[in-house]
């Protein structure tokens, strides 16, 4: 079955992801389109991607669920499978994929979550919030769309069924690669409040960034992936203080 190709669109925005993209593409080998919406990469993502099958498209950056909606829109086929360059699909999640297109289609969710693993700091992430980390990305493409903020960019559809198998997702490169990731979501972050009329609150800029720390650490227990978990909740409540920090900037009308 691994030959027959699927209904399916396989849609990637990209930035510079050379190092990821071709394990990307080649973990859907049914997928009968590749759309990659590129947004100026300087490396050799375009070329990689290009000798893989895909059709590459240039477009400037929309913000994550723009950019998604845009790359949704230029698939071609009736299904869409939607995935970030350093994710990949693993071999059981392909198969459990491909059973599902053996079945009636009446028979079929309008989406499907998906469980995502996240290897980072050296190891596979379990908890703290990071795992199953469940994602809607594979969706019948005349019966979702893409919502949410600048960041937390999701698909939005009636019908959701879960699968079992993971989407595997190598989720930073390196610990400055985090840091380089959390200055960049945090400023995203700020303007969406913004953006929503929420006003800097001190008490929020102190409380927020703790709460952040006792949910992933304690509560969603973190401290089982040893040093890796510690680093993960430490980070994941800087990020928050910085977003906060970052809106009290933007109020002053100073650049973040």
């Amino acid at each position: 079955m691994n030959s027959e190709k699927l209904p399916v669109s396989l849609v990637i925005i990209t930035l510079n992801e050379e190092k990821n993209i071709a394990r990307c593409i080649q973990s859907v080998p049914w997928a009968k389109e590749i759309i990659v919406l590129d947004s100026g990469s300087q490396d050799q993502t375009v070329v990689l991607a290009e000798k893989l099958g895909a059709r590459v498209v240039t477009q400037k950056f929309l913000g994550f669920r723009d950019q998604k909606q845009k790359g949704t829109d230029l698939a071609t086929q009736e299904w869409i499978l939607s995935l970030d360059a350093d994710e990949a699909v693993s071999a059981e999640l392909s198969k459990e994929i491909q059973n599902l297109f053996t079945h009636s289609p009446a028979t079929l969710a309008h989406g499907y979550l998906i469980p995502r693993k996240s290897f980072h700091l050296g190891q596979w992430i379990l908890h703290g919030g990071w795992s199953p980390d469940y994602q809607l990305r594979l969706f019948q493409k005349k019966k979702a769309h893409w919502g949410g903020g600048h960041v937390h960019e999701h698909v939005v559809c009636e019908q959701r069924q879960k699968l079992k198998f993971p989407l595997q997702h190598w989720v930073f490169q390196s610990l400055s690669h985090q840091v380089q990731a959390n200055n960049t979501y945090s400023s995203l972050g700020a303007q969406d409040l913004k953006a929503k009329s929420k006003k800097f609150n001190t008490f929020k800029l102190i409380f927020k960034p703790l709460s952040k720390f006792v949910e992933t650490y304690f509560i969603k227990k973190g401290f089982l992936d040893g040093m890796a978990g510690f680093v993960i909740s430490v980070s994941a409540a800087y990020s928050v203080f910085l977003k906060f920090a970052k809106l009290r900037e933007l109020e002053k009308g100073r650049p973040l």
